[in-house]
């Protein structure tokens, strides 16, 4: 099977860079991260994976975002990446979503086979559009989410994941290349870690990484 071709890959890559540098009175992260991993999880981390959105994203933007900041990190994991589904091929099912702080207390973890949380980028909420929520002062306002979910071709779930990212509306990381860059590096870091366990990840240390 060829490789598919992610057009918006270099530009993502360079917008996530140029958003870095910090900004007076903001609040960035950590990344929280929760993981999952089947008993058995036969074939995780190799052959053929395909990409899928559960819940179609309607800002093309974010889903290219995404879909490039996953790919990266399957593909540095050492799978192969296809266009379609087939015998043999693993499907990482992507979910976002974006919103204010008070939206995510209190919510359960993820567990395997439960399915991850799912939501939408094409609400406008955040999205570095000057939404203003008030604040700006270094509070945390925003949470932007990330969940993977990694199954065999018979759909059989071998790997489960979610990474948040609180932020300031003013944090670089509330910009969606940079923000889906820190959320899938920081949920594939060590894959595929352990089970049921939850970690918390800085930025800086997902900058130094190579």
């Amino acid at each position: 099977m060829t490789r598919p071709f992610y057009p918006f890959r270099t530009s993502l890559a360079a917008l996530a860079i140029l958003a870095l540098p910090a900004c007076a009175g903001t609040y960035t992260g950590p990344v929280e991260v929760t993981r999952f991993v089947a008993e058995n999880p036969v074939g995780l981390g190799e052959g053929n994976i395909t990409l899928t959105f559960p819940r179609e994203i309607t800002n093309e933007i974010a889903r290219a975002a995404f879909a490039d900041a996953v790919a990266g990190e399957l593909e540095s994991l050492g799978y192969t990446l296809v266009m379609e589904r087939g015998s043999g091929v693993q499907e990482a099912a992507i979910s976002t979503s974006r919103g204010p702080i008070e939206r995510f207390d209190r919510r359960g973890p993820v567990t395997v086979g439960g399915g991850a949380s799912t939501g939408s980028f094409g609400s406008g909420v955040g999205l570095g559009v000057g939404i203003n929520l008030g604040g700006g002062d270094g509070r945390p306002e925003l949470v932007s989410e990330l969940s993977v979910r990694i199954t065999t071709d018979t759909g059989e779930t071998l790997w489960e994941g979610r990474s948040e990212l609180p932020t300031s509306v003013n944090s670089p990381y509330s910009e969606i290349g940079a923000s889906a860059q820190a959320l899938a590096a920081a949920l594939f870091q060590d894959f595929p870690g352990g089970n049921g366990e939850t970690v918390q990840v800085s930025v800086d240390e997902l900058e130094r990484t190579p």
